[in-house]
């Protein structure tokens, strides 16, 4: 299984963006989604999950600015982030868990995430 986030950029503050995380590989089934971020000399931390049955949870910083949203079809999730602060300058990484099939065909569940994508907002 591999994801493939995008969608990362400069922007200045008060714009938007769009990240797009995608999975690939031979998944059965993906279970909560998620965004996370990682600005410089900080730890990494949540930024937004999704549930399966569509549950959203946001950090404080983010609520009310950014959204969440998945297609299982496409094995995607999204994060609409508007009215961005210089704040919000990080990598951005997404995550998921995934049940998967291994070449034995037995089932196998895993936690995923992708390369990390970089916001920058500028002041």
């Amino acid at each position: 299984v591999q994801l493939q986030a995008s969608g990362g950029g400069l922007v200045r503050t008060g714009g938007s963006l769009r990240l797009s995380c995608a999975a690939s590989g031979n998944i059965f089934r993906i279970d909560d989604m998620g965004w996370y971020r990682q600005a410089p000399g900080k730890q990494r931390e949540l930024v937004a999950t999704i549930s399966r049955g569509g549950n959203t949870n946001y950090a404080e910083s983010v609520q009310g600015r950014f959204t969440i949203s998945r297609n299982d079809a496409e094995k995607q999730v999204y994060l609409q982030m508007n009215n961005l602060k210089p704040e919000d300058t990080a990598v951005y990484y997404c995550n998921m868990q995934v049940l998967s099939w291994a070449p034995d065909d037995s089932p196998v569940a895993g936690n995923y995430w992708g390369q990390g994508t970089l916001v920058t907002v500028s002041s």
